[in-house]
This record gives C-alpha cells, structure tokens and sequence, in this order.
C-alpha cells in the first residue's frame, strides 16, 4: 500500500525473501549463523593475541585489530537482523532501524576502506623506506589515522540517510536484499531522487574509489622497489611481506564492485544472485582476514 514517511503510521520496508525457497530459509540462516559465528571467533581472536601479546604492538597489527573491529560491528549491525528474518518470518523493518542500518553499513564499510588504505602506505613506508618506519608510523600516528578513518567515514555517509528522510515512499516496499542499502532504499521513494544519486556517487568515488586509486598507487610504487633488488629470493622475500594485505584487499573490494555491478546492470538477475551478492558483501572480508591473517603472519600464529 502507499506510504509516506510523514504518515501517522510508521513506514516500514520488506526484507527482501528468495521467491520458490522460503521453505529452505531456515537451512540458509544455519549457513549464515555458521559463518557470522566463524567471522565472531576469528576476529575476537585477532584482538585477544595482539592485546595479550606485547611484541604484536605495532602500528600493523593495530592496524589489523581496526579491521577485526570494524568487522565485528558491520556483521553485527545485519547478520542477527536476517538470522530473525530467516528463523522468525520478521520480514518487516522500520523506516528508522533502516535508515540506521543504511548510515552503519556505509560508514562501516567506509572507515574499512581508508584502514586498508592505511596498512598499504605502511608496507610502502616498512619496505621503500625501512630506517623512516618507526619514526613516520608511531603508536600515536596509528591512532590518529583510525580516528581520521572514523571521522571521515560519518562524515561522508551521514548525508545519505539525512537525504532520504524527507521523500515520500509508494508502491513497492520490498528491498532486493535481506538489509537496508541506499540505493535499494533510494530506488522505493516516489520522488526525485538525483541528489541523492548524485551525493551517493560523489561520496562512493572520493571514498572508496580514491582509496583504491591510492592503494593501486602504493603497490606500484612497492613493485618498482623490489625489482630492484637483484636477487628473485629477496624479490620474494620483500614482496612476501605484502601477500596477506593485498589478499584482504581484494576480499573488501571484490564483493563491493560485484555489488555495485549486481545493482547497475543485474535488474533483469534472479533476487538470489541480489541476496547471495548482498551477504557476500557482509560477510567475506569478516570470516576470511582472520584467516588470512592467521595463515600469512607466523606472529598471529
């Protein structure tokens, strides 16, 4: 039925069901409850060895116990909200836990994505220029860059939601995925939409978009420095370094651009390719850094 949220009523959105599998949901919430569970453990281990352990206190593993955090709270803010979906048949979410959703997922994903930045100038720093390390990347210099990262992250992605609000919202209340996206959100309203495409577009590009630019930038610039070194072993060696890092990297942004390509061209895709891309998007980087990590740095081990 039509809705506004200016309405006595409290509008609310669909979460988003697969059409023909409603009966098997409940055996797809044990799948997810196992991987919310494993990206839990996984990363709450991460932070008690590099709390516990005192040679783990450096900027790059503080830099990782920011990732495992972020994380933490981005599979948090949806998993247990589609577990009830999934298990309970509470399809409905409210105008304002969606809006909210919306504003943690962005900024969440945000605040990753300038700590992955982050970690690839430290390995730039640890590798084109050893002897400057220590002094450039100080314990204090960490901290300052998360609180930068969390600053720039809410300030970016706080205007999406805020846009939203006033537009009223008719017809279709169903969303493509099992949690609240701006563009999903967006696509429901009966109005104009364009500044809010056009600030969603500007935020996602000076974001995410220049922090890949700049980690490309990074990598390219590490590259020309191991292949100066004249032995392949010590090319390796070096470059071995870098492994783990750029292995959470494409776990971040692989699902983020499939995602976005999944919303800008896969109207005409079946709703489980949208609802399979969406928990990807969630949960991939969440269960698999820890792993990498764990895998990668024989300290964490």
């Amino acid at each position: 039925m039509p809705f506004s949220n200016s309405s006595e009523l409290s509008p609310s959105f669909i979460l988003a069901s697969i059409p023909g599998l409603e009966a098997a949901q409940s055996w797809m919430a044990i799948l997810l409850c196992s991987a919310y569970v494993l990206a839990v453990t996984g990363n709450c281990a991460v932070l008690a060895v590099v709390r516990a352990e005192p040679s783990l206190h450096a900027p790059m593993y503080f830099f990782l116990c920011m990732l495992a955090a972020i994380d933490l709270a981005l599979a948090t803010a949806t998993v247990p909200r589609i577990l009830s979906f999934y298990w309970f048949g509470s399809r409905e979410i409210s105008f304002a836990a969606c809006l909210l959703q919306m504003f943690l997922i962005h900024t969440l994903s945000a605040i990753e994505s300038t700590v992955l930045l982050a970690m690839a100038v430290d390995r730039y720093v640890a590798i084109c220029h050893p002897l400057r390390h220590a002094a450039i990347l100080t314990n204090a210099a960490t901290a300052k860059v998360g609180l930068l990262a969390m600053a720039r992250g809410v300030l970016f992605f706080l205007p999406l939601p805020l846009l939203l609000l006033p537009l009223p919202f008719c017809g279709s209340r169903v969303l493509s995925h099992s949690f609240c996206l701006h563009q999903d959100v967006m696509n429901l309203a009966c109005a104009n939409t364009t500044p809010s495409v056009v600030y969603g577009l500007t935020a996602i590009l000076l974001v995410m978009g220049l922090d890949a630019v700049l980690i490309c930038l990074s990598y390219i610039l590490i590259l020309k420095a191991v292949l100066r070194l004249a032995a392949w072993r010590e090319r390796l060696k070096v470059f071995s370094t870098c492994i783990a890092h750029i292995c959470v990297v494409l776990a971040f942004y692989v699902p983020l651009i499939g995602l976005s390509v999944v919303h800008r061209f896969g109207k005409d895709l079946a709703p489980l390719v949208h609802i399979i891309m969406g928990n990807m998007y969630i949960l991939v980087p969440a269960v698999l850094n820890p792993i990498i990590y764990g895998v990668r740095t024989k300290q964490i081990q």
